[in-house]
C-alpha cells in the first residue's frame, strides 16, 4: 500500500465510492457512517425494513431508488472522525447513469472502488472482472483521481474468502498494471457485517489479510493538491459591477472566481482571454474581501488597474510567466467519456463549457475507441454510450486550454446536446 505522508492528511478528503451495479457501495457508505458514530439515532430508526437496518437507505433518499433497489444520483454525505473530515459521494453503479459518476469522481481525491466477489468465478486464479468494474476504474485515472482503493466485498458469502481474496486481488493488480492504474490498496471486506470497514473483521487475519481497515486507510490519504506552481489562470464567475465597499475596491469592478492555477497577487499583468487586452492587478480580496495573495483553489475578488471589457466565462490569464502553452486555440485533441444515450459522430455541434465560458464546439474526428476489455485502441466511426475513445474537436472561439494531465481545471470541458441540453461528453484535453 502506497501513502503519501508529506501532504496534508488533516483537509477534508472527498471520496467516492464506484463500481458494478449491487456491488455494495450504499451498503459501505451507510456502515462508515454508522461504525463511525455519524448517524443519528432517529435516523437509523427509519432505515429499519422489517425489523433489519438497510444501511443502503442512508444514501439512497430518492423514492425511485428506495423502490427499485438502486442507486441513481450521486448522494453526498459528511461524516469525521478523530483524525479527518470526510464528504463521500456514492456513485451509481448502472451504465445508464455513468455521467453522474463521472461528475462526482471529477472533483474526488479519492476512489474506492467496490468489488462483488459473488459475482466473479473467484475459484479461477484468471478470472475476469466485470465490465463496470473496468470502466469506472479507467475513468478513475482518466480523471485524475490521487488514490484508488479496491474494496473487495461480500467474501463472507463465499465458500474459501481467503482464495476468492487472493484471486480478485491478483486479477486487480494484473488489470491496473495493464491500464497504468496505481493502486493504493486492496482490502477484503464485509459492507454487510461492518468487517474491515470501520472495525477489524470478527476473527483476525481474515481472508489472510492483516493491513489497516478500510476507514484506516482513508484518513492517511493526501489530498489534491492544488496547481500552485502553474501559471496564473482565474476563471471569472461573477462581476461585480458597483461594489458597496469602495475602501477595498476602489470604485472599480470586482471580478470574482475561484483560481484555476498559479498564486494571485497584486502588481501581476494579467491578460484578459479571448479579447486579449491587457491590464495590472491593482488587488487582490480573498474570499472575506481582506486584501492580499490567493493561491489555486480558493475563492477571490479581482480588481484591475484599469476598466475593461471583462465578463462572466473570460479568463484571465498571468503574462509575465513566459510560458506560451496558455495561449488559446480553436482546435483541441481530446479523451472522452461518451456520455449521452445517443452515440458520438463526427459532424456533430455541441455546447462546450471551459471554467464559465460557453462556446460551440464541432466533433472533427473520432481518433480512436478504447476497448475497456483489452486496453487496446482501434478506429472507430462513432463513439457509443459510456464508451472511451479519442476525438478532436474544432471550437467557435479560441480557449486557452492545459493538458489534463497538468492541470485538471484548464484540461477539461463539459460537452452539452444542443437540444436537450443533456449533458453529452467529459472531455479531457490530451
Amino acid at each position: 500500500m502506497s501513502t503519501a505522508t508529506s501532504q496534508d492528511t488533516r483537509a477534508a478528503l472527498r471520496l467516492i465510492t464506484c463500481g458494478s451495479v449491487d456491488d455494495g457501495k450504499s451498503t459501505l457508505i451507510g456502515r462508515l457512517l454508522v461504525d463511525s458514530k455519524a448517524v443519528l439515532q432517529d435516523h437509523l430508526a427509519g432505515v429499519q425494513r422489517q425489523g433489519q437496518t438497510d444501511l443502503a437507505l442512508l444514501t439512497d433518499g430518492l423514492s425511485a431508488e428506495r423502490e427499485q433497489g438502486i442507486t441513481i444520483d450521486v448522494a453526498y454525505r459528511y461524516f469525521s472522525t478523530e483524525q479527518r473530515k470526510f464528504i463521500i459521494g456514492d456513485a451509481p453503479g448502472h451504465e445508464q447513469y455513468t455521467r453522474n459518476m463521472v461528475t462526482a469522481a471529477s472533483s474526488a481525491d479519492a476512489a474506492v472502488v467496490l468489488v462483488d466477489a459473488t459475482k466473479l468465478d473467484w475459484r479461477d486464479p484468471a478470472l475476469a472482472l466485470l465490465p463496470q468494474t473496468r470502466r469506472h476504474s479507467l475513468l478513475v485515472k482518466l480523471l485524475r483521481v490521487p488514490s484508488v482503493v479496491f474494496a473487495v466485498n461480500k467474501l463472507d458469502a463465499v465458500d474459501d474468502g481467503a482464495t476468492a481474496y487472493t484471486h480478485i486481488k491478483a486479477a486487480l493488480y494484473a488489470f491496473a498494471q495493464q491500464a497504468g492504474l496505481d493502486v493504493t490498496a486492496v482490502v477484503p471486506v464485509s459492507a454487510l457485517n461492518g468487517w474491515n470497514v470501520v472495525d477489524e473483521a470478527a476473527l483476525a487475519g481474515w481472508c489472510g489479510y492483516h493491513g489497516p481497515t478500510l476507514l484506516e486507510i482513508l484518513e492517511h490519504l493526501p489530498v489534491t493538491e492544488p496547481d500552485a506552481e502553474l501559471p496564473l489562470a482565474f476563471p471569472v464567475q461573477w462581476v461585480e459591477k458597483f461594489s458597496s465597499s469602495s475602501d477595498t475596491s476602489q470604485g472599480r469592478r470586482v471580478f470574482w472566481g475561484r483560481v484555476a492555477a498559479g498564486q494571485l497577487r497584486p502588481g501581476q499583468a494579467v491578460r484578459v482571454a479571448p479579447r486579449g487586452q491587457t491590464a495590472v492587478v491593482a488587488q487582490v480580496l480573498d474570499h472575506v474581501r481582506r486584501p492580499g495573495e490567493v493561491v489555486a483553489g480558493h475563492s477571490a475578488g479581482i480588481v484591475l488597474d484599469r476598466e475593461l471589457d471583462v465578463s462572466r466565462g473570460d479568463w484571465l490569464l498571468g503574462v509575465d510567466d513566459g510560458d506560451a502553452s496558455l495561449d488559446a486555440h480553436r482546435e483541441i485533441a481530446a479523451t472522452v467519456a461518451w456520455l449521452d444515450d445517443e452515440p458520438l459522430v463526427p459532424g456533430r455541434v455541441y455546447w462546450a463549457l471551459h471554467g464559465h465560458r460557453w462556446v460551440k464546439a464541432k466533433v472533427k474526428r473520432i481518433a480512436h475507441q478504447l476497448d475497456i476489455h483489452t486496453l487496446a485502441e482501434h478506429d472507430a466511426r462513432e463513439l457509443p454510450p459510456n464508451a472511451i475513445g479519442h476525438i478532436e474537436l474544432a471550437l467557435q472561439e479560441p480557449l486557452a486550454t492545459r493538458p489534463f494531465a497538468e492541470s485538471r481545471a484548464l484540461g477539461s470541458l463539459v460537452l452539452v446536446d444542443t437540444a436537450s441540453h443533456r449533458t453529452a461528453g467529459a472531455v479531457l484535453v490530451r
